[in-house]
């Protein structure tokens, strides 16, 4: 049995938005709404980054067309006596996915901890350690 420290990305839509900050601002209202609907506040909300394909740098996923916005967001949580990382991922996602239905969720991240110290590094889709 091992701890875990799971992240998974969330791709959220919000309309009637302006711009990418203002829909980053009601894509974490949103979802920490919902999390907080279910009781979830140990569930940390943090914006997504994706990588520039021309420069590498890396930006706020938050994309805005026609007061459309669909933003990318990390929700991390810690899962305790997983069987395996495999079973960590499974629960990590059923726990959020209570309070975010039908928002595809993917493992980001996978850390295991041990009394607090965290330990091999299970990376999916993680190149530049955003």
């Amino acid at each position: 049995m091992g701890d875990y420290i799971v992240v998974l990305e969330a791709p959220i839509i919000v309309r009637e938005v302006e711009s990418a900050d203002d829909a980053i601002n009601v894509a974490v209202s949103k979802v920490a709404k919902a999390l907080n609907k279910e009781k979830l506040d140990f569930v940390r909300v943090e914006i997504g980054y994706s990588q520039c394909p021309v420069c590498g740098s890396p930006f706020e996923s938050a994309f805005v067309i026609g007061n459309v916005g669909l933003v990318g967001i990390y929700l991390t949580l810690k899962v305790f006596n997983a069987q395996s990382l495999e079973h960590a991922e499974r629960i990590a996602k059923a726990v959020v996915g209570k309070a975010l239905k039908k928002v595809p969720l993917k493992v980001f991240e996978i850390k295991e901890f041990h009394d607090g110290k965290e330990e091999g590094i299970e990376l999916n889709n993680h190149k530049n350690g955003f």
